[in-house]
């Protein structure tokens, strides 16, 4: 048992990254108090663009590690820009947040495939080299934790993680993290405090695209290697991580980790003998059967922004 946990850890921590920083992205956005179901969306236009960075970069100067650095700040400027149009819908023309959010998973994907199957001719960008594992000096030799949490880790691992503190100190600890949360729970007290309601729901659904669309390409360089048009379900289960860690940092780090794992299983069940025996459909099924459950468990204890959601009218009391 312990050496199946050693084998599906370190692949369980790569796969936990694209959904922590997709899921903290939409901590800032429903803090602010916009819903953004469009994560899926976000992360496949991330993970377009940064596929089609990284190999054009790599055709001009093969070898270069530039190329997958460049690839992955153009996926976070994207992810960004993408997020305006959702942010403009929800807030500006106050449209229903939800049809919004499908809006941005049904564009993204038609726009990324029809861009895909015209630059390529088969609707995939593969990468030539992506970023590659190493074990943490020093770290890795910790007995029992050292197998598990530093071996085979990526840079993208450990500046998600530094992202992550930041975050948490951004949103609890400074002035800009209490104006953001008092736009999701009580906008029209923030709104006669002097607090630009609208312009911190701008920024936070900002950082969300900027975020998924760096998960997109974190994909990619990782465990991906080549874009197909999806990011099967990522978003998805990023926002029932959310959901699942009750809006919190910390919490969505338990959650992420905990999907993780449970997806890890399912991917890696047939090359680990002692997960073989089990039927691969079990297997295949179990991170989404986790996922409902967890949701149905803890819906009712769910702690959401009190207005998140909800179009602000600056006329209203």
């Amino acid at each position: 048992m312990w050496t199946t946990i050693q084998q599906i850890a370190p692949y369980a921590i790569i796969f936990t990254i694209p959904l922590l920083i997709t899921a903290l992205g939409a901590l800032f956005s429903e803090r602010s108090g916009v819903v953004n179901i469009g994560l899926e969306g976000l992360m496949v236009v991330g993970s377009f663009s940064g596929a089609l960075v990284i190999m054009k970069m790599q055709e001009a100067m093969p070898g270069d590690p530039k190329a997958i650095w460049i690839g992955l700040i153009v996926a976070t400027l994207v992810g960004l820009l993408f997020s305006l149009l959702h942010a403009f819908a929800s807030i500006n023309l106050s449209a229903n947040q939800i049809i919004s959010g499908t809006a941005i998973n049904m564009i993204a994907g038609a726009i990324t495939v029809f861009l895909a199957r015209n630059i390529t001719g088969s609707g995939n960008i593969r990468i030539s080299n992506g970023l590659r594992p190493f074990d943490v000096p020093f770290l890795s030799d910790i007995p029992v934790i050292g197998s598990l949490f530093f071996t085979k880790t990526y840079s993208t691992t450990w500046i998600v993680l530094i992202i992550l503190i930041i975050s948490t100190i951004a949103l609890y600890k400074t002035p800009f993290g209490l104006r953001l949360r008092a736009c999701g729970e009580h906008p029209h007290a923030a709104e006669a405090a002097g607090i630009s309601v609208r312009k911190m729901r701008y920024i936070g659904v900002m950082i969300s695209g900027a975020f998924s669309g760096l998960a997109g390409a974190i994909i990619i360089v990782t465990f991906g290697g080549e874009f197909s048009g999806t990011v099967a379900g990522l978003g998805f289960l990023a926002l029932a991580s959310l959901i699942f860690g009750q809006w919190k940092p910390l919490g969505i780090l338990g959650a992420t980790l905990f999907f993780g794992f449970a997806s890890t299983i399912a991917n890696v069940s047939q090359v680990i003998p002692s997960l073989a025996l089990f039927p691969p459909v079990i297997l295949k099924v179990f991170p989404y059967v986790v996922t409902l459950v967890a949701l149905i468990i803890f819906s009712k204890s769910s702690q959401a922004p009190k207005a998140v959601g909800e179009p602000f009218d600056s006329g209203k009391r």
